[in-house]
């Protein structure tokens, strides 16, 4: 589904991508991991077209994504979150869906009122479990809900890759454990990449890890795997790989 050769990424002569090599089947629910600075976010911003890289290559179901517009890429099936929520406060819940769901209809289709529910839409509401507020402006939403509107606005879309970028972040703990068991779901029928820094939810909702440091993929395997290895060890400055990871003793 999606697979990197060889990416670079170079600004103002830092490497913030040194050689990527990353392969992620068709299903697959892949959390990446890493310090600040290891090259997460800039990852994630070279599949989505945001950063060219300098060199190397991204290919998603078959496509070569390197020198695509933005655009391009989400309609073949790529959608993101950002570390920033974004929907639209002053519309409602069901208004960020169908405005989502319209992104291939034409430009003023989408300021006129349609009759019904389309079943993109009803599917996300269903999906994320926000039918009950779909006439609530999404400016009143809680932060957990704020972003299952998000991720309901990717899923309206009909992608096949969903990237999320620490889509869990200053979430109570009841909202983390739902949006763990909404991605696994989600997983059940899409391919979904998480750059996540809570190694509780890692530990949890994980099925295979990849470890960046400095640009490079450092490790990749099971979070067991993960934990047992000595240099994520000492990438997080000597503290033990279970605590890195979220293994209790």
């Amino acid at each position: 589904m999606l697979d990197l050769r060889d990416v670079q990424v170079v600004f103002d002569g830092f490497r913030a991508l040194d050689g990527v090599n990353l392969t992620v089947p068709d299903g697959e629910l892949r959390f990446l991991i890493g310090p600040n600075g290891a090259g997460k976010t800039t990852l994630i911003d070279v599949i989505t077209g945001l950063t060219r890289p300098a060199a190397g290559s991204v290919r998603f179901a078959g496509h070569d994504l390197v020198g695509r517009k933005e655009h391009q890429i989400v309609r073949l099936g790529v959608g993101r979150t950002f570390q920033t929520s974004v929907v639209f406060e002053e519309l409602t819940v069901i208004e960020n869906l169908d405005l989502a769901a319209g992104f291939r209809r034409p430009l003023w289709t989408l300021a006129r009122r349609r009759r019904g529910v389309s079943e993109a839409v009803a599917e996300a509401l269903t999906r994320t479990g926000l039918e009950d507020l779909a006439g609530r402006s999404a400016g009143v939403l809680s932060h957990g809900q704020r972003q299952w509107l998000e991720i309901g606005m990717l899923l309206a879309q009909r992608p096949r890759l969903l990237l999320l970028d620490e889509p869990v972040a200053g979430m109570s703990k009841d909202e983390r454990e739902r949006t763990g068991e909404l991605l696994t779901r989600i997983a059940d029928d899409h391919t979904v990449v998480v750059v996540e820094h809570d190694m509780e939810f890692l530990r949890r909702h994980a099925s295979t890890v990849t470890v960046l440091h400095e640009g490079r993929v450092l490790v990749e395997g099971s979070v067991g795997q993960v934990s047992a290895d000595p240099r994520v060890q000492e990438v997080y400055l000597g503290r033990k790989a279970s605590d890195v990871v979220g293994h209790r003793p």
